[in-house]
């Protein structure tokens, strides 16, 4: 049957099963249309380990190609059976790009049926004819990374050379270990197969390189290490965002509170009994914790218009004056304008090592030098460091 200017579908070559192709005209197109172009190289693709299966007869004593997948001209695989030199040749590409040749020994071209049977497994390389294995070699690594534009030929390499004569069914494509056993099921398995001791290097250089930086990283942990026994890590206290240094004691609302070993401790403050006038009685005042004896409002019969900037109005027994708020000092006696303290300037702030005091409107801010990341509140040290202001 000869098949002038036909393309032959996918089908074909991936299992012709009992379909045969007779293949003797000199004009004819053996291009795989591109569905099944597309899918035979997604099947090769990035593959070391694959077997090429086929049965043929071919005319005595003719030339030509059974498979040949390329582009331009290069060629990723492609065979062909010379019966003028009775030697089959494989053409295909190295994983360092370069195009290599083999040539086996053996004639094809005899006018009988043989089944033919080609495994790549990383490395290595097996020709099997009629069942039997003819020859086994050491070959460059294959590479089936195709580019775009890349034609698969059935039974020549282009329109109008290497034309095969002759007679091919059961064309295959088998991507698993062994694919021969398709083929030819009595044949013997070799376990594990050259690709799987491939991986398995690959896997050993992996995990060395791996073990090698793991190795580096220990080492460089146990230096730092051997300085952490001299260290001092003080232990601090957190409460309502502020942080608190080891032994410090603080009133929180009315609470009398301390840090212990990095604990917050408080206890309610202790109010004793107001003693308070006949024609008094004890209340809570505004911002005490315990009952005051009540006192006359001076400042709301308009004492704290006295206290102008920065001043606050204080009731006393006989009367009201004027005192300044916290972090501020008086300009003048009777405290009713008052100026901003520089903590910073007067040593007033507890800003520690690698920080720089900012003053600010009644308090003061530490800030961490650049490079530097905060210990605390007040203290700053190690790499890295966004700039971390902190209040006062």
């Amino acid at each position: 049957m000869c098949l002038p200017g036909a393309r032959f579908p996918h089908t074909l070559i991936e299992v012709m099963g009992s379909l045969e192709v007779q293949l003797d005209c000199s004009s004819r197109n053996g291009g795989v249309s591109l569905r099944g172009a597309e899918k035979i190289l997604q099947k090769l693709r990035g593959r070391t380990e694959f077997t090429l299966l086929l049965t043929l007869k071919q005319e005595k004593f003719s030339t030509g190609v059974l498979l040949s997948i390329h582009y331009r001209e290069q060629r990723f695989l492609e065979v062909e059976s010379s019966g003028l030199r009775n030697e089959i040749r494989l053409f295909f590409q190295s994983s360092d790009q370069r195009q290599q040749r083999e040539v086996f020994p053996y004639s094809l071209a005899d006018g009988h049926w043989h089944k033919l049977s080609l495994a790549f497994s990383a490395t290595q390389l097996v020709l099997h004819i009629d069942c039997n294995r003819i020859y086994e070699r050491i070959v460059e690594l294959p590479s089936m990374d195709f580019p775009k534009g890349t034609v698969v030929w059935l039974g020549q390499r282009n329109d109008a050379h290497g034309l095969f004569r002759g007679v091919m069914q059961d064309l295959q494509v088998v991507i698993v270990p062994h694919g021969y056993v398709e083929q030819c099921p009595d044949l013997n398995r070799t376990c594990p197969t050259c690709n799987d001791f491939h991986g398995l290097v690959q896997k050993i250089m992996e995990l060395q390189d791996i073990l090698a930086k793991t190795s580096n990283k220990l080492a460089l942990a146990e230096e730092k290490m051997k300085y952490l026994d001299g260290c001092y890590c003080e232990r601090t206290c957190t409460l309502n965002g502020e942080s608190f240094r080891d032994n410090d004691a603080w009133i929180d609302g009315c609470r009398n509170c301390t840090c212990s070993n990095g604990t917050v401790q408080c206890e309610s403050i202790s109010c004793p009994p107001p003693q308070c006038p006949p024609d008094t009685a004890p209340i809570y005042m505004p911002g005490a914790c315990c009952k005051e004896c009540q006192r006359h409002d001076f400042c709301s019969e308009g004492y704290s218009r006295n206290c102008v900037e920065n001043s606050d109005c204080i009731n006393l027994e006989a009367g009201a004056c004027c005192s300044c708020k916290e972090g501020y000092h008086a300009l003048r006696d009777d405290s009713a304008y008052c100026q901003d303290i520089d903590e910073c300037e007067e040593g007033k702030h507890y800003c520690r090592e690698n920080t720089l005091c900012m003053n600010t409107p009644g308090s003061f801010m530490c800030v961490c030098h650049t490079g530097f990341v905060r210990i605390d509140d007040y203290s700053c040290t190690g790499e890295y460091a966004e700039l971390h202001w902190i209040s006062g």
